[in-house]
């Protein structure tokens, strides 16, 4: 049997929490986005965005991407940009981890770095710029409905398939909100009484992959109405729990997933009873140079 690359994204597995979970009533799967053959959940929002874009005819070979990214969206789009033979330039913060950078220019993308200070904030300034004054199109997950849309036409219709529809609580962290908006409309039309519950960092924390936007930085997809409830995580609670993960469930992700599940792990206590769903939304071998796992 053969594949294309793209057939390999999605369909990712669901395992059940056998340590942290210690709630009989409750079951408790994580979904395993680090599968994904760019290593993560982005790899089903970037293919969208660039298949759609090139059906619509809204960008050719000849077009100059740029987007702006912290990190996992960048490789997936420098991936998917591979397949199509397209150019893409990818803006992120200086600080971001070397597996990130490396893995991109892999892929044969061109890698710009902002200063740290300024944030992935500065990373988008500075691929607006190049828009405004330089010719450049930008992907723009942040308000790019292709994105949302990968999740309404695959990730929710999996949850909802591989729990046989008893799904009755979805966690995601909350970065361009794609997963969860687009999980969110699918789940709700099959069960309007599925809790969709977003995670975010408490106010002094720095969580990559989940953020709490300024407002004129809020992602033009996102719709507050698809989210029942935002679970906050520390910084200090996304690390230890992305630890125990890897040493107790055997699951090696990011902090972002460690935050989700901190999230997940705070409605179990909450339930007598329900499936909870928590996206683990990439691998952890992307993080080794940072001090995440020292």
């Amino acid at each position: 049997m053969s594949f294309n690359l793209t057939d390999l994204i999605g369909n990712t597995p669901l395992v059940k929490s056998k340590a942290l979970n210690d709630n009989p009533g409750v079951e408790l799967y994580f979904k395993l986005e680090g599968q994904n053959p760019g290593g993560s959940v982005k790899d089903r929002a970037a293919l969208n965005m660039i298949a759609a874009g090139l059906e619509r005819g809204d960008y050719t070979n000849n077009t100059k991407l740029i987007e702006a990214t912290s990190g996992n969206t960048g490789i997936a789009l420098a991936m998917i940009a591979s397949l199509f033979k397209l150019k893409i330039e990818l803006v992120m913060p200086e600080n971001a981890t070397k597996e990130r950078v490396q893995t991109m220019r892999a892929y044969g993308a061109k890698v710009i770095l902002t200063p740290a200070d300024k944030g992935i904030e500065g990373a988008r300034d500075y691929a607006e710029s190049r828009v405004k004054e330089e010719g450049y199109m930008m992907v723009n997950q942040f308000a790019n409905d292709d994105n949302w849309k990968a999740h309404y036409k695959s990730t929710g219709p999996e949850i909802w398939r591989d729990t046989k529809g008893k799904v009755t609580h979805f966690v995601s962290s909350m970065g361009t909100t794609g997963t969860i908006m687009g999980t969110s409309t699918y789940l709700k039309e099959q069960n309007s009484n599925i809790q969709i519950v977003g995670v975010q960092p408490t106010d002094e924390s720095s969580i990559p992959g989940i953020r709490k936007w300024p407002k004129e930085y809020l992602p033009k997809i996102f719709e507050p109405k698809k989210v029942d409830r935002i679970l906050e995580v520390s910084e200090k609670e996304a690390v230890a729990m992305t630890k125990r993960l890897a040493k107790e469930e055997g699951i090696f992700a990011g902090m972002s997933s460690g935050g989700a599940t901190a999230a997940a792990l705070k409605l179990v206590k909450e339930l007598e009873e329900g499936v909870i769903v928590s996206i683990i939304c990439d691998r952890g071998d992307r993080y080794l140079s940072s001090d995440l796992f020292n």
